[in-house]
């Protein structure tokens, strides 16, 4: 039995553990945001040593970007998106076409992919990354304030029009999409006032029976979501924007979900991103890979900056949205993996497109949190938080 092998969980667990532990103080020794420092070391580990999922950190990662999904939709605050819906929705609609229809005509015409791969090429380029997006946001301190807002609603509209899209072009028209659709009203529409009456009546409860109740439900249309060849993150979005209010009328029971999910779960899913990027593979496809970051990014900026300008936000904060809108993770490798699965694109068109969805989760947000930095919108920080 090697120390490392599948009889030994708890080695294996205290190997992924330790790795985010050196993430967490890495992080914070150089003022970086977590979730990048976590793909970094993924990807070091995946290609050193050789880093390896199994079922259950699968699962963990899985639930990690459930959860992430949920908090990020749960911090728009309803009166705030009301307000800001129009810079929203342009910003992210820009967001979403300006790329997926310049990465859709460069694979199909320069790099002549078929027309399914340049699809799916199109779609993997189109989407911003909530659970990077989100996670920059909570540690900045940028999530409460009008300024955070408007970035998490148009990382909402962007992924929801990838969504959409994926759903248009791919997806199996059959009664378990209907069934995903009816849950997800039913659950938007019922769970708010049950949750609420749940944590009146037990929020203090050490077994947190509320936080319990949240996650079988997100547990349960996550199933109902992947049964119909779907993605548990997007009914996991929209309880979030339902249970918004709810959660932000109770601050400490808001403050002890997210402590739980970024302290614990999300580790598992931002090395797990990581381990997906082979440097060998990445070496093999370099120029493709290049061309769709310059494709994707360059598309966001001359769609998304000018648009941020429109609405009167000074050149330096129109390049932190227009950056923050850049980034991609969770539906560009789902979208990729999609593809894969289906047979719609290669491994290697695969590995590249993965590569370059990475890639934009990381190097713009670091230009974005050095560069841009928007001081003037981050929020105090909170002391006597339970």
């Amino acid at each position: 039995m090697t120390f490392f092998g599948a009889e030994n969980p708890w080695a294996i667990a205290a190997l992924w553990v330790g790795l985010a532990v050196i993430g967490a103080f890495v992080a914070a020794r150089f003022g970086l945001a977590a979730a990048l420092v976590e793909i970094i070391i993924g990807v070091i580990a995946g290609n050193v040593i050789h880093l390896q999922t199994n079922t259950w950190i699968d699962f963990l990662a899985g639930f990690g970007s459930l959860m992430l999904t949920f908090l990020a939709g749960a911090e728009i605050e309803p009166a705030v998106l009301r307000a800001q819906l129009r810079p929203a929705a342009v910003i992210g609609l820009l967001s979403f076409f300006a790329p997926a229809v310049c990465a859709f005509l460069f694979a199909l015409f320069v790099l002549h992919w078929q027309l399914d791969a340049a699809k799916i090429a199109g779609i993997a380029m189109s989407t911003t990354s909530v659970a990077v997006v989100y996670s920059v946001m909570v540690e900045s301190r940028l999530a409460g304030s009008n300024f955070g807002q408007l970035i998490l609603a148009g990382c909402f509209i962007t992924d929801l029009g990838t969504v959409v899209a994926l759903g248009l072009m791919f997806a199996n028209y059959n009664w378990l999409l209907v069934l995903l659709v009816v849950a997800i009203a039913l659950a938007v529409a019922l769970l708010p006032r049950l949750l609420a009456a749940i944590l009146d009546a037990t929020g203090k409860r050490v077994s947190a029976p509320g936080f319990r109740t949240l996650f079988f439900v997100i547990l349960l249309l996550a199933a109902i979501a992947t049964a119909a060849h779907s993605e548990g993150v997007l009914p996991a979005y929209f309880l979030g924007l339902a249970c918004a209010g709810v959660l932000l009328s109770r601050p400490e029971i808001s403050q002890r979900l997210r402590s739980l999910t970024m302290g614990f779960f999300t580790p598992f899913y931002f090395l797990k991103a990581g381990t997906l990027v082979s440097l060998s593979a990445a070496w093999l496809g370099i120029g493709t890979i290049a061309a769709f970051f310059v494709v994707k990014v360059g598309a966001k900026v001359v769609a998304v900056w000018p648009a941020a300008r429109a609405f009167g936000h000074p050149p330096k904060n129109a390049s932190y949205i227009t950056l923050m809108m850049a980034t991609g993770l969770t539906f560009g490798t789902i979208s990729s993996l999609y593809g894969l699965t289906h047979h719609y694109i290669t491994s290697a068109q695969y590995a590249a497109l993965v590569t370059v969805v990475i890639l934009t989760a990381v190097v713009p947000t670091i230009f974005a949190q050095w560069f841009f930095h928007p001081a003037e919108h981050v929020e105090p920080e909170l002391t006597g938080v339970p």
